[in-house]
C-alpha cells in the first residue's frame, strides 16, 4: 500500500526533532502519601503540568480498545494506540469476543488441541488472575469448561501467580475458585482435571526481551518435567512459601504438586499445551522454549526428553516471526501506524529503550510488527536491562536512555525520535514506594536534560505516559498499608515543549482524548496533516 501525507498549509514544523518521550507507569492522581510521583522532588515534572501546552489524556479501557472503563491499560496497548493513531480491539477484547460467540472453538487450532486431550493430557498453562492485563481467569475457565464438554477427560492447570496487576498476595483467592470449578468438572464428567504446577510470574517462566531466559528454564523445568519444590496441593504450596517470607505472589518459587510421590502433571509425548495469555510480551520465550526445534537458549532435556507436543497461544504473539504457529484468536490488524506515514515521507526516525520496554517502542509502536520497517530511515537503540529487581536499582537505564537519545538529537540526522523511559512501571511494580519515589526522581533528572538538548536543537519534546502504576503505590484497609503494585486507572500527562513557540497553536483536546490523539498531533507538529481517519490532534493552529 502506499501512503503519503499533505503538508500541514500554515505550519511547516521546527528546525529540530519532534522527540516522544513516554514515561512508563507515570500517572495523574490526587496528591498524598501513596502517590510517588507527587511525593517525589521532581521540580521538572511539576513545571510541566503548569504550562500552557499541557492536558491530560486517557489511558485505559475504551480509549485504548479494552473492553470497559474497569480495565486498566498496559504498556502494549499505549503503545499501540499512540503509534496506531486509532482505536483497535485489544487483548482481551478480541478474546472475549472469540470465545463468547463460540469461534475460538471453531478453529483447527482448537480441533488439534481437543484431540491430543482426549487421547493424552491437555495442558492449561498461564498467568492465574482477573488483572486483564496479561490474562484473565475467566477465558482459563471457559477453555476448561468446552474441553470437558468436548471429551477431554485429562488436563493439567499450570498456574503463574500473578500480585502484580492484582493484589501482591492474592494467589490463594484464584487457586480457590479454580479448585472449585475442578471439583464440579471431575464430578460431571468423571474427569481428572487438576493444578500440577506453579510459581511466580517474576521467578519463573514469563520473561520478556530475552532478559532473564533462566527465568523461561525455570518454568519450562518446572511445567514440562515436574521440576520444583513439591506439595501435595497448589493452596499448601503458596501457604507454605507465605509462612517462610513476606515476598509477594509474583516473586514466589516454582513448585509442583505430586501425589503418591509423583508430579502429577509431567508433559508427555502426545500431549497439547496453551498457553492462555493474550497479551505478547511475556508469551513469546515460553512459546519459542515448547515450540522451535532449534530452540538454544537452554539444554531442554535437562530431566528428561523434550516432549513431541501440540502447542498453541490464545493469540500469536508475535505475527512477524510467527509465534506461535497455532493460536485460537486473531491479533488485531493494525495498519497504517503513524511510523509507517512517517516512513513513506523519508523521515528520519529514531527509537531508543532500555529491554524491559524496547518491544514497546518498536514492535508495539509498529503495530505488532517486528524489525525495523525501512533500515535505511531507521535506528533503533537498545540498552540491556539488569537481571534485577528494579527496586535495587531505581534509577535503571535511565540516564543512560537520555545519554543516547542527546547523542541521537545532537548527530542532525533524525527528524523524528521516540523513547521508553520504563522507571515509573516496573519500579513501581515491585510495591516499593521508598524506590518509586528515587525512580521518579531520576525521571524529572532526565527529562530535564532532555528538554535543554531540544531546546538547543530547535525541536520540540512530547512528554506523556502510556498509563499509571507509581501514582498509586499502596492502598489502605482497616488502618494497614496495602501494596498496589498493578496498573492504576488514572490518566496520563501529555506536554508540548516547543523551542520556539510563539502561539501559533493553542492545546484544544477533545472531551474524550486519549493516547490515540497522539499521533495526529505529532505529525502536526512535523508538519503534516494527519489521515482523515486517525483521532484529531489535540493542538488546533491559529
Amino acid at each position: 500500500m502506499s501512503l503519503s501525507l499533505n503538508k500541514h498549509p500554515s505550519f511547516s514544523g521546527r528546525k529540530g526533532p519532534v522527540v516522544i518521550l513516554v514515561a512508563d507507569g507515570v500517572g495523574v492522581a490526587p496528591a498524598g502519601p501513596s502517590n510517588a510521583v507527587t511525593e517525589a522532588n521532581t521540580p521538572t515534572l511539576d513545571a510541566l503540568a503548569e504550562q500552557v501546552l499541557y492536558t491530560e489524556l486517557a489511558a485505559h479501557g475504551t480509549a485504548v480498545g479494552l473492553p470497559s472503563d474497569d480495565d486498566m491499560g498496559n504498556s502494549e496497548v499505549g503503545h499501540n494506540a499512540i503509534g496506531a493513531g486509532r482505536i483497535f480491539a485489544q487483548g482481551a477484547k478480541l478474546v472475549n469476543h472469540a470465545l463468547e460467540s463460540g469461534d475460538a472453538y471453531q478453529t483447527d487450532t482448537w480441533a488439534s488441541a481437543v484431540e491430543h486431550g482426549k487421547s493424552n493430557t491437555l495442558h492449561l498453562l498461564g498467568l492465574h488472575s482477573d488483572g486483564n492485563i496479561h490474562a484473565h481467569t475467566k477465558h482459563l475457565y471457559a477453555l476448561m469448561e468446552k474441553a470437558a464438554e468436548q471429551g477431554v477427560r485429562e488436563c493439567c492447570v499450570h498456574v503463574l501467580l500473578d500480585g502484580r496487576d492484582v493484589a501482591a498476595r492474592s494467589a490463594l483467592v484464584y487457586i480457590e475458585q479454580t479448585e472449585a470449578l475442578i471439583a464440579k468438572l471431575n464430578t460431571q464428567y468423571e474427569a481428572n482435571f487438576r493444578i500440577a504446577s506453579g510459581g511466580g510470574r517474576m521467578e519463573i517462566t514469563m520473561d520478556r526481551y530475552g532478559a532473564d531466559w533462566e527465568m523461561v528454564r525455570r518454568g519450562y523445568n518446572c511445567h514440562t518435567h515436574g521440576e520444583g519444590q513439591r506439595f501435595a496441593s497448589a493452596s499448601d504450596a503458596v501457604q507454605a512459601m507465605y509462612d517462610a517470607s513476606d515476598k509477594g505472589d509474583q516473586y514466589l518459587s516454582a513448585f509442583v504438586i505430586e501425589k503418591d510421590g509423583a508430579p502429577v502433571g509431567k508433559m508427555q509425548d502426545g500431549d497439547a499445551v496453551i498457553l492462555f495469555n493474550f497479551r505478547g510480551d511475556r508469551a513469546i520465550e515460553i512459546s519459542l522454549a515448547y515450540e522451535r526445534n532449534d530452540f538454544d537458549k537452554f539444554d531442554r532435556n535437562e530431566f528428561g526428553s523434550h516432549p513431541a507436543l501440540f502447542y498453541a497461544g490464545l493469540l500469536q504473539y508475535d505475527g512477524d516471526d510467527m509465534v506461535p504457529n497455532q493460536y485460537l484468536v486473531n491479533p488485531p490488524n493494525i495498519d497504517r501506524t503513524m511510523s509507517e506515514y512517517l516512513i513513506q515521507e523519508g523521515v528520519k526516525s529514531f527509537a531508543v529503550s532500555e529491554t524491559q520496554k524496547f518491544g514497546h517502542v518498536t514492535y508495539f509502536w509498529n503495530g505488532n510488527r517486528s524489525g525495523y520497517l525501512d533500515q535505511s530511515l531507521e535506528a533503533y537503540l537498545e540498552i540491556p536491562s539488569d537481571n534485577i529487581e528494579f527496586n535495587e536499582a531505581p534509577a535503571m537505564k535511565a540516564r543512560e536512555i537520555t545519554d543516547a537519545t542527546i547523542g541521537l538529537i545532537e548527530s542532525g540526522e533524525f527528524r523524528f525520535g521516540r523513547i521508553n523511559i520504563a522507571n515509573g512501571d516496573m519500579v513501581g511494580h515491585t510495591g516499593d514506594l521508598a524506590a518509586a519515589i528515587d525512580a521518579m526522581e531520576v525521571v524529572d533528572e532526565c527529562v530535564a536534560k532532555l528538554i535543554e538538548v531540544v531546546k538547543k536543537h530547535n525541536g520540540v519534546l512530547i512528554y506523556t505516559a502510556d498509563h499509571g502504576n507509581a501514582d498509586i503505590m499502596y492502598t489502605e484497609k482497616n488502618g494497614v498499608r496495602l501494596p498496589k503494585t498493578s496498573h492504576t486507572l488514572s490518566p496520563v500527562p501529555f506536554a508540548i515543549i516547543d523551542a520556539d513557540y510563539d502561539g501559533e497553536y493553542t492545546l484544544a483536546p477533545p472531551s474524550d482524548a486519549g493516547l490515540t490523539h497522539i499521533a495526529a498531533t505529532t505529525m502536526n507538529l512535523l508538519g503534516f496533516e494527519a489521515p482523515e481517519d486517525y483521532q484529531p490532534s489535540l493542538i488546533t493552529f491559529k
